[in-house]
């Protein structure tokens, strides 16, 4: 749409920041914004502000709303209970047009965490610039309508009974088009066992380990050639004598497991380690201020392990312990795991209430992909499926302890040597 519109915009906490860049996008081509806040970045109830950017429309103040939130799709739910609105979540150009076009929706929610600046202001004027003309769209929103009045006949809302032959065709085009378009749960492609082999890193951080565990440990690594050995900082030092002119590296915790140091014990622990011989550091972000959002602490806090690693040579992963975080704090604590020059983020310890998830996997990945930071998954991966699911979600790196049989079941399900 080429003249100036009314546009209601709103977010919550997570989406603000995202917010005020729509707004001055928006501003900038003509468009008179009415701003529902929030105004800050204290935690806020996303529901409130979604509501009242619904209002907007439905009353006809404003000809379409935005509104952010972490994923986008809560907002969703929450607009599309006022009536006359009808809100769609979109994390791509194509979806914003096709709600649309065949929506005719008036509503746009957009996730902060699942989506970038710049791909969400392309979103944005895709959506204002699309309209729903043709007729068997416009004739099927208005059923939409007419049920949400309760004015939908029997006969509407049931329609002709499908046949078999009707419900094949549909499942057959349905297939056609996951064939095409690709699915969402697409089968991760076959790798060899070098390259699965290279994937992990081969992980043994019980308390009660000891020198013989850790012989056993590097003997394995070697012998299979996985990426790393993970460690405690007391074995590091063996560990790198025992690995020597073998390509394993050896990878030290620290922080560990809870991530309650002071960064600068942190940054001593690091350093130490790596003198030791450690050329990674996976380290415990400090959980309970990325919890009370205290960024300025939990940047200090990565920041001086980063500048550690950066000192050594050594890579820096930052281990989130996703378990205990919502979604809008993963996708900060990536942020800030970006914003202070880290490597890698990574999901858990192992040792919290919870271990990697496929989802969490691929939110990180969302978050950090463009800024070309890796992902490692680690926390309960104990078979090749466990592997291949969180390689599939994006990845990077696999921490187990597990490794020997992940290879294992490798080789038994075909893969090449």
């Amino acid at each position: 749409m080429s003249e100036p519109l009314t546009i209601a915009l709103g977010a919550d906490h997570g989406g603000f920041d995202l917010k005020q860049q729509i707004k001055e996008h928006l501003s900038a081509l003509g468009h008179a914004v009415r701003d529902c806040g929030t105004h800050g970045r204290e935690a806020v109830d996303y529901p409130r502000f979604a509501l009242a950017v619904a209002s907007l429309v439905a009353s006809g103040e404003c000809r379409f709303g935005v509104m952010v939130d972490g994923a986008g799709i809560g907002s969703a739910m929450a607009a599309n209970k006022v009536p006359g609105v009808l809100a769609a979540a979109c994390y791509t150009e194509a979806l914003a047009r096709n709600s649309r076009e065949h929506n005719d929706a008036n509503v746009l929610t957009l996730g902060a965490g699942q989506t970038g600046a710049d791909a969400a202001l392309r979103i944005v004027d895709v959506f204002l610039a699309t309209a729903c003309t043709a007729d068997r769209h416009r004739a099927r929103v208005q059923l939409i309508r007419d049920y949400e009045r309760g004015r939908m006949s029997s006969s509407a809302q049931g329609g002709p009974a499908l046949s078999a032959e009707d419900v094949n065709r549909i499942a057959e085009r349905v297939r056609q088009l996951l064939a095409e378009q690709g699915s969402a749960v697409r089968p991760a492609a076959p790798m060899s066992r070098a390259q699965v082999a290279a994937l992990i890193d081969h992980t043994l951080l019980k308390p009660e380990a000891t020198v013989a565990d850790i012989e056993r440990l590097c003997d394995e690594a070697r012998r299979h050639r996985f990426f790393s050995v993970c460690v405690n900082p007391s074995y590091v030092r063996q560990a790198a004598a025992l690995l020597r002119g073998s390509p394993v590296k050896v990878c030290c915790v620290v922080g560990f497991p809870l991530g309650a140091q002071p960064p600068e014990t942190k940054a001593l622990e690091a350093r130490r380690a790596i003198r030791e011989g450690a050329r990674e550091i996976d380290m415990v972000v400090n959980i309970g201020a990325l919890k009370g959002r205290e960024d300025a602490v939990v940047l200090k806090d990565i920041r001086s392990v980063v500048e550690a690693c950066k000192d050594g040579r050594a890579i820096c992963k930052v281990i989130l312990e996703t378990a205990l975080l919502t979604d809008e704090e993963k996708v900060r604590g990536c942020e800030l795991s970006v914003k202070a020059g880290a490597d890698y983020v990574k999901t858990s310890t192992g040792f919290g209430p919870g271990g990697a998830t496929a989802a969490d996997v691929a939110l990180m990945s969302r978050t950090v992909a463009a800024r070309k930071l890796g992902v490692k998954a680690a926390g309960g991966i104990r078979s090749y499926a466990d592997l291949l699911k969180m390689v599939q979600a994006g990845a990077t790196r696999v921490g187990s302890s597990s490794s020997v049989k992940i290879l294992e079941e490798a080789a038994a399900a075909g893969a090449a040597d």
